[in-house]
Formats: C-alpha cells, structure tokens, sequence
C-alpha cells in the first residue's frame, strides 16, 4: 500500500481551498451552556434561527442546570454562558473565566400545587409565609435539588423561612436531583408544591389540574445574564463569534426578539439589556 507523504496540514489546507473555489465555506460554531428554562420553553429553537440566518455562525446549546453549566464552563467547555443565579455568575467572572456579564432578560418564579391545597397558601403573594405554611403542615415539596438557578433561589427562599429543609428528616420534602420539567412531573405524581420558572411552567405539557398558587412576591424576581468565557483561561474559546453572539442578543434587534417570543399567548421572557 502506497502511504501519502502529504502532511496533515497540506492536506487541511487543500480541502479549504477547494470549499473556498466551489463556493462553500467551513461555518463557524459556538458552543453555550445554558439554564434548561430556555431551553425548555423553546426559546433557542425561535431565537438562534433567526441568529444563523443573518450570520451564517451555527449554535449549539447545552441546558443543564446553571450549577452545573458554570462547572462545564470552567472546564471550558463552552463558548458562552447563559444562566440565572446572578452572584454565582459574577463570582465566575471575578474568579477570570467570564468576561463582563450583561442581564439580558428576566421573568418570574411561582409556586404551583395541587388543587386540594393542603398547606392553604392559593392566592398567597408571599413567598415565604407559603413556605412556612408548607413546612408548619408538612405538606408534600418536591426540589430539584440539582444547584441549578432554581434550586439556588428556592434555598434561599427556606432560609428566609427560617427552615433547610432536606429530606432526611423531613420526609414531606423530596429532592429530585432533576432538571424542571421531571421535577414538575414528580410533583404533579405526589400532588407536591413545587417552586418553578414561569416559562418552564407555561410550556409544560402535563399540569394536570395544578394551578399557581403563589406569585407576585419581588422575591421571585429571575434574572437571566450571559457572559462570554475568557479566552485567556479557556485559549480555544471563539471569542469573536461569541461576542457576535452576545452583541446580538443584546441588540434592539435580538431584545424585540426575545420580547416577541411567545407560549399559549402569554410572553415568557421580558428583554432588559442596558437598562
């Protein structure tokens, strides 16, 4: 057998030379680590189309949980970071692997729960007296107990509540260590409270009869930042498109977008860059 003396890097350079003279080109492609509330909600599959289109540059979106999207973007594996907990993520570009961080939009969290409403908190629009009324009966929660945003805010939440709750005392709460909608569906099958994004709860496909029985509260403010990865810690990270990126999301163009965006005619996520 006749081995080719060719190194691998001519050979590189011919194959770009002949996409270039036939008129294709080798697309750009980044990489964001992202909530799964976007995800979820279908926002991406509306939102990045309309990226692509106008810059050719194509996206991939890893939803996990924001603990563990700051994890795999510290490991750099990520372009971008697009999440919800707002002191981790300014920890993560004070610790050098984020360059600047933006809110780019924002919604709200709410608590659903069963119609029987055990812990007689419906219409309640404070958060933690619901919590503590849901502790006092021990009424059935379901957490997701995965680090994510949500998970990050509903701790919080209890502390306020004057309780940490962790299911090994207190056998009416229930750590699902999963993402939102298998927690919903856990929820939904215990007729457990359960504290979730409204996005994430308007895209849901399998409510049942549960209702929203607390919102309102300011505590349950949830602001969304992107963050683009520093390259000086991450050397392979596409710097420019990712700023593209960023730079459109955070455009007039990208934030009417974003605005548009809707679910069963209710708007899911509110732009409010550079505000």
């Amino acid at each position: 057998m006749i081995r080719s003396t060719r190194s691998p890097l001519a050979t590189f350079g011919m194959v770009l030379a002949t996409l270039l003279l036939s008129g294709q080109s080798i697309a750009a492609s980044l990489l964001v680590q992202s909530t799964t509330s976007t995800a979820n909600s279908g926002l991406y599959k509306y939102l990045l189309p309309l990226f692509e289109a106008q810059t050719g540059i194509q996206v991939k979106v890893v939803a996990v949980g924001t603990g563990q999207a700051i994890r795999n973007a510290r490991n750099c594996d990520a372009d971008i970071l697009l999440v919800h907990a707002k002191e981790a993520e300014e920890q993560f570009v004070k610790d050098g692997y984020g360059i600047d961080r933006s809110d780019l939009m924002y919604n709200d969290f709410i608590v659903v729960g069963p119609p029987e409403d055990p812990a007689g908190i419906h219409g309640s629009k404070d958060v933690v007296k619901a919590l503590e009324k849901i502790g006092k009966t021990k009424s059935m929660f379901a957490s997701r107990g995965d680090d994510s945003g949500t998970h990050k805010k509903e701790i919080s939440l209890w502390q306020l509540a004057g309780m940490a709750p962790d299911g090994k005392e207190q056998k009416w709460y229930r750590s699902t260590g999963s993402g939102m909608g298998a927690t919903l569906n856990t929820a939904v099958g215990l007729g457990a409270y359960v504290l979730t994004d409204r996005a994430t709860w308007i895209s849901f496909g399998n409510k049942s009869d549960f209702q929203i029985m607390t919102e309102g509260d300011d505590l349950l403010f949830n602001q969304y930042g992107v963050i683009l990865v520093n390259q000086q810690k991450c050397p392979e990270v596409n710097s420019i498109e990712g700023q593209q990126l960023i730079d459109w999301l955070l455009s007039e163009k990208g934030q009417f977008a974003i605005g548009a965006y809707k679910r069963d005619n209710q708007q899911l996520f509110f732009p409010n860059a550079n505000i």
